[in-house]
């Protein structure tokens, strides 16, 4: 099939990669985000799919909505089968829909119908789920809502980050998402509708929902700092300025702590929460690098019954 691939994180490069390598498809083009303010500089940086689709000699499509007239007509004259789409970031009008003759087929990081949205990956960490996976389905108008042609599962391990499982997930999705081109392309596979029970949402992770609370198990605020690690970061508050956690552990046999309390020892930093300690392992202090946390103590000078938290 003649296929114009839609992505724009470094997530969506493994499943554009596996497209190009593949001896039955051409990706004709790539769609993706205008170029968007980086780094220090603020100077405009093309997405990973841009420079990846850049680098393979594929054309390059950035429009600022994908109902902008000039789009839609290079994507009408290209005239794809069909469109595959990783993470691209922007909803997609009836308009444009209408346009490949086999529809856009989202690869997406849930078992659907759970975890419908922008952040699913860190939404099954938070809730605590044990198993997720990857969901390749027509695209229509509804949220995540279309029906399903493949999916895979993958154990989430008790120290998974976002990043970690994400990381995964793309390249296992990769595979998945080639052979459903495949599928599509031969005839064998056809989508099945999503049931209507077990419908979760998975709303983009703000940096406000990225603050521990402290009053609540050590269970749930390790699930916190790994589902919000890298992006947004978990936080929490010291001597009124952001700190950011970036690796934390349960501690089960450390009970003495109340709710945000820090207790520090000479290669340790303990936290009590709504059950047991937590000890941290990695920290960011404001406008510093990451360092480890018994090094920000010693050089904070940790007060004895001093808090984290609001």
């Amino acid at each position: 099939m003649k296929l114009v691939f839609a992505g724009t994180p470094e997530v969506a490069v493994p499943a554009l990669d596996a497209l190009i390598a593949s001896d039955r498809h051409e990706v004709a083009a790539v769609v993706t985000r205008p170029d968007a303010p980086a780094g220090r500089g603020r100077r405009l940086v093309a997405s990973p799919v841009a420079e990846r689709a850049a680098e393979a000699g594929i054309e390059v499509l950035k429009p600022v909505k994908p109902r902008d007239e000039e789009f839609l007509a290079r994507l009408r004259e290209i005239a794809p089968d069909c469109c595959p789409v990783v993470a691209y970031g922007a909803l997609l009008p009836r308009v444009a829909l209408d346009v490949p003759a086999r529809g856009w087929v989202n690869l997406h990081f849930s078992l659907l119908p759970a975890w419908r949205g922008a952040a699913p990956v860190q939404h099954s960490l938070m809730a605590g789920d044990e198993v997720t996976g990857a969901s390749t389905f027509l695209i229509e108008e509804g949220l995540d809502s279309g029906p399903v042609y493949g999916v895979l599962t993958e154990e989430i391990r008790p120290t998974d980050t976002s990043g970690d499982l994400l990381t995964r997930l793309a390249f296992a999705g990769a595979g998945l998402l080639a052979a459903t081109m495949d599928g599509i392309e031969d005839g064998t596979l056809h989508a099945v509708p999503q049931p209507h029970e077990g419908v979760t949402l998975a709303p983009k992770i703000t940096v406000e929902d990225a603050q521990v609370d402290w009053s609540v198990p050590a269970l749930r605020v390790d699930r916190v700092v790994r589902g919000c690690t890298p992006a947004p970061g978990a936080w929490t508050l010291f001597r009124g300025e952001r700190l950011k956690l970036i690796q934390a552990t349960p501690v089960l046999d450390r009970t003495d702590l109340a709710p945000g309390e820090l207790s520090a020892a000479k290669n340790n930093v303990y936290v009590g929460t709504g059950s047991h300690a937590v000890e941290l392992l990695w920290v960011q202090p404001q406008g510093k690098k990451p360092m480890r946390a018994a090094d920000w103590a010693r050089g904070v000078r940790i007060v004895h019954g001093e808090l984290l938290g609001s």
